[in-house]
């Protein structure tokens, strides 16, 4: 492995550790848990990483908030098709509201719609009446909440001038 990739994989590791911790953070919202810092995390991988290590970090996340019985199996769409569609978005645009939007476009409409299927497969008939209508608004709340977080630090990492510093040091 080049030294490149590791700093790659150890922001990543380092990523996932902020997301699983973060998901402590998390508030109730229509049988669904909010965890804003999931979305915050996406966004931070698709500008410094890219859409691959975001997808894997989101995927990662959830798998480990799953096993320790801090997550639901929501955390699954949740999570990664922000975390794709928003690294998607700023490695063809470097726009940082679009990667916001997309991370808010994949969650909550993406991942909310996706979460249906879920709900029907293996979280129960009971579950699934409800996914289609009720996953949406909550992944939503989480994203936006998630996609402000995210925005405050890239917008603050960008006027100081870091950011740039930033993704230099990991891509070279």
């Amino acid at each position: 492995m080049k030294r490149l990739d590791i700093r790659k994989v150890a922001l990543a590791g380092l990523f996932c550790a902020v997301a699983v911790l973060g998901s402590l953070f998390s508030f109730p919202a229509f049988g669904s848990k909010c965890a804003p810092v999931q979305h915050a995390v996406n966004i931070l991988c698709a500008v410094l990483l890219g859409p691959g290590y975001g997808l894997a970090v989101a995927f990662a996340a959830a798998l480990i908030r799953n096993l320790l019985g801090i997550g639901s199996l929501m955390a699954f769409p949740g999570g990664m098709f922000g975390a794709l569609l928003c690294g998607l978005v700023y490695a063809k645009t470097k726009s940082i509201p679009g990667t916001l939007l997309g991370e808010v476009f994949g969650t909550a409409v993406l991942g909310g719609l996706c979460a249906y299927p879920v709900a029907i497969f293996w979280m129960g008939k009971s579950a699934a009446g409800l996914a289609f209508y009720v996953f949406v608004v909550p992944f939503l709340i989480s994203t936006v909440g998630g996609a402000i977080l995210a925005a405050i630090l890239i917008y603050s990492l960008q006027t100081a001038g870091l950011l740039r510093h930033m993704r230099e040091a990991i891509h070279g």
